[in-house]
């Protein structure tokens, strides 16, 4: 146990021998704000001729740490920080699911237990590798099962054997920048001295790589969207404005003004956790407007003459701001992302094309930059922040043929040399 000095002084921390001969140092670090009981540094010296040099050591180094405010003052783990930074993080609901999603799947099962004051630069750069073998974190059972659903069922060749398949660099960088914003708030709170995060090396930037189809197959998109009227007018829009799915399906015929050719993205669309689908801000909380062509006008035209047809068939009334691409008459519904997803993947896959909604996107931007359209015009239609910097980070590769083209244009546009200059 502690004891005095020679002054007459409590000495601070304990030293107490165990039965078995070892030595249990323990200093008193304040009170533990998840419990709101007692917290104390603890570490066992095995038994030896040195033991109690080593413990005395030891109960210097804690009282140095509680000192200086360098120690942790708590044992909650992981999951309990995850839940207490939830709590106050001040994001876009849709911002926080996909946060909740990644810890839920990745981080909660293989961290979640550990204290965070355990919590290593070690532990984070071992947990990353285990992600870039597998997203399911298998261990190596390979010969395990994926079941097409929870539960009892029949299964069916879609139940398989598990193959490992690494989760995506991108992914895993979020997921340390997820982590690395939870224990910065833990040192904020003095539950942990320095951020373990800050000292693991960070996972490497994934390489943009888009993959916008073909002008021949995005040809061949349209023309096979165009049998649904309405879902070719949304799938031609998606091309030639290189908006974000969530905006499209949340664009409504008050944000467009066919007159002045120009339509106005001011929300997105997304699905909360009851299901319910929302609207918020745009990706980049900022409206942004995106001329239009001729022949677009034309189509948004013909799209609210069919809406207004409908409605009135009815006896509905279409509403300004109603959404201009919605299954119900009266347009009080919008489309759902997902399932713009889903039919876009099917009607490629019909046509044996390799690529997404999302790279309508690609392809837009890809099509500007090679027509010659300046950098931070793309970037201002795509509604990219930073200037023009993540444009040029995503489209670096177009946008050098599109600099090769221009030389050979400017070349072409030179004067014959005078021949005394060829020898």
């Amino acid at each position: 146990m502690a004891r005095a000095n020679g002054r007459g002084k409590r000495q601070r921390g304990e030293i107490e021998e165990l039965p078995s001969g070892s030595l249990r140092v323990k200093v008193y670090a304040g009170i533990d704000p998840i419990t709101k009981k007692r917290y104390y540094l603890t570490e066992t010296i095995p038994a030896g001729p040195t033991a109690r040099k080593e413990a005395e050591k030891a109960r210097t180094r804690f009282l140095a740490q509680v000192d200086d405010r360098r120690n942790p003052r708590t044992r909650a783990t992981v999951d309990q920080l995850l839940d207490r930074w939830l709590e106050v993080l001040d994001v876009e609901a849709s911002t926080r699911q996909g946060y909740v999603k990644k810890l839920n799947k990745h981080v909660r099962p293989l961290l979640g237990k550990l204290p965070v004051g355990r919590l290593d630069a070690e532990t984070l750069e071992s947990f990353y590798a285990v992600l870039r073998k597998c997203r399911d974190h298998c261990g190596g059972a390979r010969k395990a099962i994926e079941h097409r659903k929870a539960g009892p069922h029949d299964c069916t060749d879609k139940c398989r054997p598990h193959e490992c398949k690494p989760l995506a660099p991108a992914s895993i960088r979020q997921i340390h920048w997820i982590l690395s914003g939870a224990l910065n708030r833990a040192v904020r709170w003095r539950w942990i001295a320095v951020n373990p995060a800050d000292q693991a090396e960070k996972p490497g930037m994934p390489q943009p790589n888009p993959h916008p189809p073909t002008a021949p197959e995005a040809a061949r998109l349209v023309t096979q969207a165009w049998k649904d009227p309405d879902w070719g007018a949304f799938v031609w829009v998606a091309m030639t404005t290189g908006a974000r799915r969530s905006e499209l399906c949340g664009l409504r015929w008050s944000a467009v003004d066919l007159d002045a050719a120009v339509l106005t993205l001011r929300t997105a669309l997304y699905v909360d956790d009851a299901g319910t689908l929302r609207e918020k801000d745009t990706k980049t909380h900022q409206q942004r407007r995106v001329a239009l062509d001729a022949e677009t006008v034309e189509v948004l035209r013909d799209q609210l003459a069919r809406c207004q047809e409908r409605a009135s068939a009815l006896g509905l009334f279409l509403s300004p701001d109603a959404f201009v691409f919605a299954p119900d008459p009266d347009g009080s519904v919008p489309l759902v992302p997902d399932t713009a997803t889903q039919r876009f993947s099917r009607m490629a896959s019909r046509l044996n094309i390799h690529t997404n909604l999302h790279a309508l996107r690609h392809y837009s931007a890809t099509e500007l930059i090679a027509a010659g359209v300046d950098i931070r015009t793309v970037a201002g239609r795509l509604g990219h922040g930073g200037g023009g910097a993540t444009t040029l980070r995503v489209y670096a590769a177009w946008l050098s043929e599109s600099d090769q083209r221009a030389a050979a244009t400017l070349a072409g546009r030179m004067p014959p040399r005078p021949p005394s200059t060829r020898n």
